[in-house]
């Protein structure tokens, strides 16, 4: 009997499918990839570097995939990775001491820390659960779930993801768009599924096409689900960004009380207000770039919490010193400019 597997679903994917298995390799006992339909050197790449390949005739659902190659396994443990993802660290979440023998009798699905790469320079925490035991399955025709009752645990494992840079956006065009927009046919109420719509037209710089499904999703999230962090961001992101200023700050106002320990939210802040001076520099200097610089103070009281998902790493250390720096700088306030400055490089390097 296997303890754990990594099961992979892939379609034409030779640019990076040997980085995904040489990273996982180390750390599983075998190694599944189900071929959807690859006309490239998927499959060749995944045998070479270990795997044993299925194939599957891909029907516009992810979930369907994603069972079907979790079929090919037998172990207690199953590691779910996409080929433009990698193992980037904490891999004692996938020591026997963490997952043992018998996975569905330990009774959990652990929800590892995926780092987004390539949207621009920063570099954004989601966690999604990854680590499932054996029996457990997906539904979902897009941004798929497992289905199951049994609690998700965060985990120390860390997966880089480069599925956002531009080239492999451009190579994923229409097709994440028409799913999502054909599984809210099916399920309308469905605060996820807006959300990631909205997402995607935001990744692909289409910020007014994002503001409806945000909203939406907005609408539809309840207080404590775990991604509303993320659906609040991006919705004042959208916002900001197609011109929607005074909703963009009703919303900060309305979310302000549920988001103390956030330091994304008041960088969130900062960048809306300055959008405001910007447009209003009557009262800029006496109004609203006191705001500016307390949000982003409040981003360094706060700090990194990077339990938080949807959050972008350095909004509270180096990114909201740097800022700070350059916001001195420009008031010609030259010993702060200075301080923080230093500041920023410090926790760079930390």
């Amino acid at each position: 009997m296997t303890r754990l597997a990594l099961v992979m679903i892939a379609r034409n994917e030779a640019r990076a499918i040997a980085r995904a298995l040489d990273s996982a390799r180390p750390h599983v006992d075998r190694m599944i990839v189900l071929d959807t339909g690859s006309t490239d050197a998927t499959v060749a790449i995944a045998e070479a570097h270990g795997a044993t390949v299925f194939r599957f005739d891909w029907c516009d659902d992810f979930a369907a995939a994603r069972n079907a190659a979790l079929d090919h396994s037998d172990a207690d443990w199953n590691l779910l990775l996409d080929a433009d993802e990698w193992l980037d660290g904490g891999f004692e979440a996938l020591g026997a001491g963490a997952l043992p023998p018998g996975g569905a009798r330990v009774g959990f699905i652990g929800c590892a820390q995926l780092r987004n790469e390539g949207v621009s320079a920063s570099v954004t925490r989601r966690f999604l659960p990854r680590i499932l035991p054996r029996g457990v399955r997906y539904a979902g025709r897009i941004h798929e779930q497992p289905v199951s009752p049994l609690p998700l645990v965060p985990c120390a494992l860390q997966i880089g993801h480069d599925g956002y840079a531009e080239a492999q956006l451009a190579a994923k065009h229409g097709r994440n768009l028409a799913l999502l927009e054909a599984a809210l046919v099916d399920a309308p109420e469905d605060g996820y599924l807006w959300y990631q719509l909205g997402r995607e037209h935001l990744v692909r710089g289409a910020p007014e096409a994002a503001v409806a499904p945000l909203r939406t999703a907005c609408r539809l999230t309840a207080p404590d689900a775990a991604y509303r962090h993320a659906v609040v961001l991006s919705t004042i992101r959208a916002l900001k960004e197609a011109g929607h200023l005074p909703e963009a700050l009703a919303l900060v106002d309305a979310e302000q009380a549920a988001w103390p320990q956030s330091p994304d939210f008041y960088f969130a802040v900062a960048d809306l207000y300055l959008e405001w001076a910007s447009r209003e520099p009557a009262i800029a200097l006496d109004e609203l770039l006191p705001v500016v610089e307390g949000a982003w103070l409040r981003c360094l009281e706060i700090g990194e919490q990077p339990l938080l998902d949807g959050s972008v790493i350095g909004c509270g250390s180096y990114l909201a010193a740097g800022n700070l720096a350059m916001f001195y700088d420009r008031l010609g306030i030259e010993d702060e400019a200075q301080r923080f400055a230093a500041m920023e490089r410090v926790l760079r390097a930390a």
